[in-house]
């Protein structure tokens, strides 16, 4: 496992960079799916604005004029928290630094260094804005294309996204939330991804409106960028042990050396009992028969590690020491492995990118691809839940987990949104071929 990348070029590339111990392994892979989104976004748009099914928007805008108090304020601002957090965190020789998310949100930093970027910032926008001044500022009309607002589009969705992932991971784990608040409400980690998706397509669909974007190609643009955005982001969660793993698989133990070795049912047992106080918190069980456990070997063509893997190193430091490690941070690891859902739903995420990537040219009423989306993503999601660690809720019986309902409510919307779409195109079609008989 790699919780920062200081450990993932120490073991590949042989580099002890000690600043990339500030680069979260999660944080870095949600950064390349947003890039990656952000891209297959912009094609799509510009796809659809060739093929005349998108136009753009005139706005008024005024030029010349000089650099405004706020705005130098504002890129002083910036700069400041660039130089006095995110480098003042790389620079710095306090101990504190050894934890990025309590350096950031405390009162330390660099100050000459938060002060000096703040200026520079600050003179790059007076120099941008003096070189373009004009003796008397301009009004002039631009046209803004879809595929101009991408940014806009993005920063949208990863705001509301955060929060709206951060509400329903809370929701999901009430009890750790009551237990202590803030800190669940600025950590980095416990993030939950349909919440994310909830919340931002809320905010897009406003975003959308405003601007006068046509929502429903807009959200078949959106469809691939963010299932292949999905699948990057499980590669940070494989990568950094972020505890978004599956159930036990009894088949196997973890030897104290951080091996993974084939167990019978008595090694199994005796694994589980010896660890039983970590096990019972874990799973939030009353007894270990409660813990939820399939036993699955590995075929001689498959390396065990896909069916059970124990996450040695990972990030949040679940689990029992490693026998011999020295690192200060990270040095546990499961005693028992589990099943490495994140690589299951990357795997299962490429695949569906190229689905719907193919279906771009074929699916023809706007608005089915996104609802073809929501259908196999609601369906991966489903299932995979049945090998996960999540909680569950008790209802008539049943004891769903909340990414079982809304994975559920997904595909039914999915369904009846592309029965609806289709519906119409046909009726509309037919009214249309009366009207030229006529």
């Amino acid at each position: 496992m790699y919780p920062n990348l200081y450990y993932a070029f120490r073991d590949l590339f042989g580099l002890e960079l000690k600043a990339l111990r500030f680069v979260n392994s999660f944080g870095f892979f949600v950064a390349l799916s947003f890039l990656a989104a952000a891209w297959v976004l912009t094609h799509e748009l510009k796809r659809k604005e060739r093929a005349g099914l998108l136009g753009y928007q005139e706005v008024k805008i005024v030029v010349g004029k000089p650099a405004s108090l706020a705005d130098l304020l504002l890129n002083f601002i910036l700069g400041f928290i660039l130089g006095f957090k995110i480098l003042g965190l790389f620079l710095s020789k306090d101990p504190a630094a050894e934890d990025p998310q309590a350096f950031i949100f405390s009162g330390a930093g660099n100050w000459p260094l938060g002060i000096a970027l703040g200026v520079v910032f600050a003179g790059i926008k007076w120099w941008e804005k003096n070189k373009q001044k004009l003796a008397k500022p301009e009004e002039r009309t631009v046209r803004i294309w879809p595929h101009d607002r991408v940014g806009d589009l993005v920063i949208y969705a990863a705001l509301f996204g955060f929060l709206g992932a951060k509400i329903f991971h809370n929701l999901e784990n009430w009890n750790e939330f009551w237990a202590s608040p803030i800190e669940a409400l600025l950590s980095f980690s416990g993030l939950t991804f349909y919440g994310g998706l909830i919340c931002a397509a809320v905010a897009i669909y406003f975003y959308a409106r405003k601007h006068k974007i046509g929502f429903r190609h807009l959200c078949d643009a959106v469809a691939p960028g963010l299932m292949i955005a999905y699948a990057i982001g499980r590669i940070g969660c494989q990568v950094a042990g972020d505890g978004d793993w599956g159930i036990l698989n009894s088949a196997y133990i973890t030897t104290p050396e951080a091996k993974v070795q084939l167990a019978d049912t008595t090694q199994f047992r005796t694994t589980l009992e010896a660890n039983n106080r970590f096990y019972l918190k874990t799973f939030q069980a009353q007894s270990l028969d409660q813990i939820h456990h399939k036993s699955v070997k590995a075929p001689s063509w498959l390396p065990d590690w896909m069916v059970a893997y124990n996450y040695p190193h990972n990030v949040i430091n679940e689990g029992t020491p490693i026998a011999g490690c020295t690192d200060p941070q990270y040095c546990n690891q499961l005693p028992i492995p589990v099943y490495p859902t994140p690589f299951y739903e990357s795997v299962a995420g490429f695949l569906l990118f190229f689905l719907l990537w193919s279906l771009r040219g074929r699916l023809k009423v706007p608005g089915t691809i996104f609802a073809v989306y929501l259908m196999v993503n609601g369906l991966e999601r489903f299932f995979i839940e049945k090998i996960r660690v999540n909680t569950t809720y008790s209802i008539f019986g049943f004891h769903p987990t909340q990414a079982e309902l809304i994975s559920t409510g997904l595909v039914i919307t999915g369904l009846i949104l592309y029965y609806v779409l289709t519906r119409k195109k046909i009726a509309d079609s037919a009214v249309l071929e009366k009207e030229i008989k006529g």
